[in-house]
């Protein structure tokens, strides 16, 4: 065994070491970071919190009932606008557009999946806001929709060109327009990954505070209308955290861990089905 030999296994070992000390790191604040969250708020989870409203200042008691709603509906909107927008993006830059007009739009998608959510925020309050006069939940929902878009364009044009091309020339072969054989084959080739993308733009659009800071506002009550100002989990969450009561800070942990375990659970699913997607495909 050569000098050079053992450096190079020396070496092979000491990077696998490395590389498995951070991944045990990363998975290590993960679990610290949730557990943490659950010993803070679990106690403070019953029937009242998903059932009320918040109580005025300084009372205790109350719950989340408007913000989680308000998160539903606003994301529910949101989803109505960004899915088809985005997975039309990403069928036309799968299957329609020039090389240099693709590489245009994924730079674009990159971009907009860079800028802060608070921009977005602002973009939206100047757009909507300051030209209704009024905060929404509508407006909430758009701030949110941009933020999903370039997640769901670019998930989806890699989940259609996963579609074997084989498939898209034998429906070509029988005679089949473009669009017949992207609607009858090469969507239902790749629902599974479309599904996936969509669930995690969910997931990522569910835990964003700062652009409904500008746009829905935030309520003390419930409220089902999305042309005016509507809570959120992370609302809510934000304001009892800056606030100065004891109780207004167990509520936020409580409302923390059901925010954290709801991204959770729609991350979760979009990992089941995108290991089943790439399961279909040699």
């Amino acid at each position: 065994m050569t000098d050079a030999y053992r450096f190079r296994r020396f070496v092979n070992a000491f990077m696998l070491g490395g590389a498995v000390a951070c991944a045990a790191v990363c998975v290590a604040v993960l679990f610290l970071i949730l557990a943490y969250v659950f010993v803070k708020g679990a106690s403070d989870i019953d029937l009242d919190f998903f059932t009320r409203n918040p109580r005025p200042l300084g009372e205790s008691g109350g719950g989340v009932a408007n913000a989680i709603v308000g998160t539903v509906m606003m994301v529910a909107l949101a989803t109505v606008i960004a899915v088809p927008v985005g997975i039309a993006t990403g069928i036309f830059v799968s299957e329609y557009a020039s090389p240099l007009l693709g590489n245009v739009v994924r730079f674009i998608a990159d971009v907009m999946t860079g800028i802060p959510s608070i921009v977005i925020g602002l973009f939206v309050y100047l757009v909507l806001v300051v030209r209704t006069g009024n905060f929404s939940g509508w407006a909430g929902a758009v701030a949110l929709a941009i933020i999903m878009l370039p997640i769901l364009a670019r998930s989806s044009e890699e989940m259609l060109r996963l579609v074997p091309a084989s498939q898209r020339e034998a429906a070509l072969a029988l005679g089949v327009p473009q669009w017949r054989s992207i609607v009858s084959v090469v969507l239902p080739a790749a629902q599974r990954g479309l599904l996936t993308g969509s669930l995690l733009a969910i997931a990522r659009a569910t835990g964003e505070t700062a652009p409904l800071l500008f746009t829905s506002l935030g309520s003390q009550f419930m409220n089902l209308n999305p042309d005016k100002a509507t809570d959120a989990l992370p609302l809510r969450i934000y304001r009892y955290a800056v606030g100065p009561y004891n109780e207004q800070h167990a509520q936020a942990w409580a409302a923390s861990l059901v925010l954290v375990l709801l991204v959770l659970a729609f991350s979760i699913i979009a990992r089941v089905a995108l290991g089943r997607e790439r399961g279909t495909h040699p």
